[in-house]
């Protein structure tokens, strides 16, 4: 039997999960429901009530309804919704899980559900779910639906998005093949951006053709978060680590700012890596009105990603500043890892005849560069764009070396 777990403060949600857990029965599921409700008892009974969760999560239901503050009873229910839902999960009894939530609701079921493992199906019925969901989301792949009305009361229209959500929660159930499992081939983590995917597309093959698997990540910030995440989950052998654009956008104020691990989890994990500083040639800029360029950035030379993004070129000055901060996060590299200059151009917007080609500004990067990276890690430097057969073939020889060096040893 597929099993859903529904999660909830079902002091005010109780109607509308009980349509939810209705729908799934109708569809040859079976409802879990989960109370994370502190202020009342409910009307629907729950498989695990609001008092063992709040047991769970280190404090008695009584007491944080003396002084119910959502500061202290959401950390409370957090803690003890997640220990309890990753028992389940774990132990194969539940196989989804759907949320309902306002605010608060959505804050808490999504801290829940971003501790579950990537491919267990997790789905979000939120009334934030319309807006910027990046906080709710995180790295974790949780599917965001819009209930359009408050969660306040079921109406002819929460009761088909409800509906909904059940069909696509059993439906996700029937489809899973199981926790993610490793591959039967080597796995390789390659970061890319637009503008280098003709580059990643042949490094993807030229990996294929070897016998070498690849995931590939947008580094937009959450796209390298969820790389090193997967590094640390076991699921990358080696990194082809193309695109630094969201290190240099989150140094000087990008849309795709990466967090402050980034560029360091290889390293600590003594992962082969092949580092490219792929895209770092501009900021990826979000505007106020389309095709409107702000006065800060009208003095530069720039372009259109597309009519909402900017993308001013990065100065010579600004390109240092990112080469020290490359250089700091690889700190303590070792043989395991190749630095690879392209000298032609870092993307296509760098390469000869592209928009934001700035010759003197990429020698001041490659001289600091040279100043910044560690001793003991080997630089090539190739006489090409990021994106030329040339470079990217050598890239790829690079990595496999290194992770036949890495297999020997071991």
């Amino acid at each position: 039997m597929t099993t859903i777990a529904i999660l909830a403060t079902l002091d005010t949600k109780a109607g509308e999960v009980e349509h939810l857990a209705n729908v799934v029965t109708q569809l040859g599921g079976v409802p879990l429901l989960i109370d994370i409700g502190v202020v009342a008892d409910s009307t629907v009974a729950a498989d695990i009530t609001s008092a063992m969760i709040a047991a769970r999560g280190g404090s008695p239901l009584s007491e944080l309804r003396v002084d119910p503050s959502r500061e202290v009873a959401s950390d409370v229910m957090v803690a003890g919704a997640t220990a309890a839902i990753l028992e389940l999960q774990q132990s194969e009894a539940i196989d989804a899980i759907i949320g309902l939530g306002g605010t608060q609701g959505t804050n808490n079921c999504c801290r829940v559900m971003q501790e579950l493992p990537y491919g267990f199906p997790k789905i979000m019925v939120s009334t934030m779910a319309s807006g910027d969901t990046s906080s709710y989301v995180g790295i974790k792949d949780i599917t965001m639906m819009f209930s359009v009305s408050d969660i306040l009361g079921v109406n002819p229209l929460l009761r088909q998005i409800l509906s909904n959500a059940a069909g696509a929660a059993v439906g996700m159930a029937s489809a899973a093949t199981g926790a993610m499992s490793r591959s039967d081939r080597p796995v390789v983590g390659i970061t890319n951006l637009g503008v280098l995917t003709s580059g990643t597309t042949r490094a993807m093959e030229r990996l294929d053709d070897l016998g070498y698997e690849s995931i590939v990540f947008h580094a937009v910030g959450s796209g390298g978060r969820a790389m090193e995440q997967l590094m640390r989950d076991g699921m990358i052998d080696a990194v082809f680590d193309y695109a630094l654009g969201d290190l240099s956008d989150a140094l000087l104020g990008g849309l795709r700012a990466a967090d402050d691990h980034r560029l360091t989890v290889a390293t600590e994990l003594g992962i082969p890596q092949v580092i490219v500083p792929g895209g770092v040639d501009h900021i990826g800029v979000m505007l106020d009105e389309p095709n409107v360029v702000p006065a800060i950035y009208q003095d530069r030379t720039y372009t259109f990603h597309n009519p909402s993004i900017l993308v001013p070129r990065t100065s010579g000055e600004e390109l240092t500043q990112v080469a020290r901060v490359i250089g700091e996060r690889l700190s303590g590299v070792g043989a395991e890892a190749v630095f690879m200059i392209p000298a032609g151009g870092v993307s296509s917007y760098s390469v000869e005849g592209g928009a934001l080609v700035d010759r003197a500004a990429d020698s001041v990067f490659w001289t600091a560069l040279r100043e910044w990276l560690p001793d003991g890690l080997r630089i090539v430097e190739v006489d090409a764009g990021a994106e030329d057969a040339e470079f990217v073939d050598l890239a790829v020889d690079e990595l496999v070396a290194l992770i036949a060096k890495a297999k020997a040893v071991q």
